[in-house]
């Protein structure tokens, strides 16, 4: 492939420049892949940068500096770089490297969306800007925008809120939370501001007993300190990942990234995210305009009173139950377990996944007659359990109605088709009504994590 000549520089097209093995060469190309700044193993910092063109859909890029400040602040991927003498030093692993010298290299950056605006957003001290360099940067805009090319678009791009099984997707998502699970597997907790979609339950409830449903995916508990980072309306959602992702030790709390090739699966009920081998993992600038998009429609829910309840994945609340409390408003159950006070009041919109006992003749004690049941509850932020015993239980159930009618209103509580017998009740498909409930929490045990509060059902009932 011919060298562009462009006046005062010549620029290679990649597929030429990865021959170039030590020469310096200049190159015009889009962002495709962004790492974060790290420590090198001298006193710089080092980041990497995908690069993409006409003519090749990958060249890492390394650049050295001696303060972060320096070093390319790419605003979107998709941005078009302009590098000049730059080093192409080896091949690692099959992959060819340029290296960026911060004593001879320079580099402007400029947006890649088809705008009339040819001005650089960042430049390194000595680069020096030229008119004869409209011409290319036009050409990729196109190529990259107007075509939508592999190397930089998606074409399944999902919201938390969209995901599916037996389906591989890219998700643009904030890293609220990175822990180590096992050896060789990392858990990222992400969060794009929607409630992943309701699942349908089919946990043994005869087994509820010995076998409780889990309440979480969580490995490692979370603590309330971390609890109180996470945001109280939209789904935090899991990821396991395998540890040969150098990026994920990389990520910080609170940066964007967009994850490429990524499948998730319902794991007791609660959906779970897997990165594979094929899997990208692309960090983001808050100037994406992808992240922009999500903050948006973030605000947007804020600002919408019904919106904020985690109802999103379901069509509306039942109205199956009412509270002393009708005017208080609802919160997520995530505000609950992160509040700093132990014992505190709330009202919720939940389902309910679980219950022990389930059947009617076993929700009162034989021997003194007063209501002893677990609830497990849950909505799009978090999963519980909740205790009704005593009076509290008078008040949910309507007093002490016949087996038949207790039965009843435990099935249309646990969303159990009507007409089918006990046995097969116990372990069908159910698909919970939303009801609103009245929580107190009232014990918090020294390990001070998630699973570790406690919550009673007070001032509810169940409407006939």
């Amino acid at each position: 492939m011919a060298v562009v000549d462009l006046g005062k520089y010549l620029y290679l097209p990649l597929i030429d420049a990865k021959k170039s093995i030590g020469l310096k060469v200049n190159l015009f190309a889009v962002v495709t892949e962004i790492s974060r700044p790290k420590r090198s193993r001298g006193h710089d910092f080092v980041m990497t940068l995908k690069v993409a063109d006409q003519s090749s859909p990958g060249l890492y890029v390394n650049f050295f500096a001696e303060d972060t400040g320096k070093l390319p602040n790419v605003q979107s991927n998709g941005d078009i770089i302009c590098l000049r003498r730059v080093v192409q030093m080896r091949v690692h692993n099959g992959e060819c490297y340029g290296s960026y010298d911060k004593h001879f290299s320079s580099f402007a950056l400029f947006e890649g969306k088809a705008r009339e605006s040819f001005k650089a957003y960042q430049t390194s001290i000595n680069y020096q800007a030229s008119n004869n360099e409209k011409e290319l940067l036009s050409k990729l805009r196109t190529h990259f925008y107007d075509h939508k090319s592999d190397a930089v678009m998606k074409s399944c791009l999902l919201r938390l809120n969209s995901v599916k099984t037996e389906t591989v997707f890219d998700l643009i998502c904030r890293v609220l939370h990175v822990c180590e699970i096992s050896d060789d597997q990392w858990m990222i907790y992400v969060w794009d501001g929607t409630d992943t979609p309701c699942a349908p339950c089919h946990k043994d409830l005869n087994a509820e007993g010995e076998d409780p449903l889990p309440l979480n995916l969580d490995i490692v508990p979370l603590s309330r300190k971390i609890l109180q980072t996470f945001p109280c309306v939209g789904t935090v959602f899991r990821i396991v990942v395998r540890k040969y992702f150098e990026e994920i030790p990389q990520l910080s709390d609170g940066c964007w990234v967009k994850l490429c090739n990524l499948t998730c699966e319902l794991h007791y009920g609660i959906w779970r995210g897997l990165l594979h081998g094929s899997s990208k993992v692309h960090i983001l600038s808050d100037e994406d305009e992808n992240v922009k998009s999500n903050m948006r429609d973030y605000q947007d829910r804020l600002a919408s009173g019904a919106r904020v309840q985690s109802l999103t994945c379901s069509p509306r609340h039942s109205y199956m139950t009412g509270t002393d409390f009708e005017k208080e408003p609802c919160v997520a159950l995530i505000k609950s377990l992160a509040c700093r006070k132990v014992t505190h009041k709330f009202k919720s919109i939940v389902r309910v996944v679980a219950a022990y006992p389930w059947k009617g003749e076993h929700l009162r004690s034989p021997v003194q007659g007063h209501y002893r049941v677990r609830l497990t509850l849950e909505d799009s932020t978090a999963r519980i359990h909740a205790y009704i015993h005593g009076d509290d239980g008078v008040k949910f159930f309507g007093g002490h109605p016949e087996v038949e009618k207790l039965s009843t209103k435990m099935r249309r509580l646990l969303g159990i088709k009507e007409n089918i017998g006990v046995e097969e009740a116990a372990t069908s498909v159910r698909d919970p009504p939303w009801v609103c409930c009245c929580l107190k929490s009232y014990y918090l045990d020294k390990s001070d994590t998630w699973g570790s509060r406690r919550y009673r059902i007070f001032g509810t009932y169940i409407l006939d």
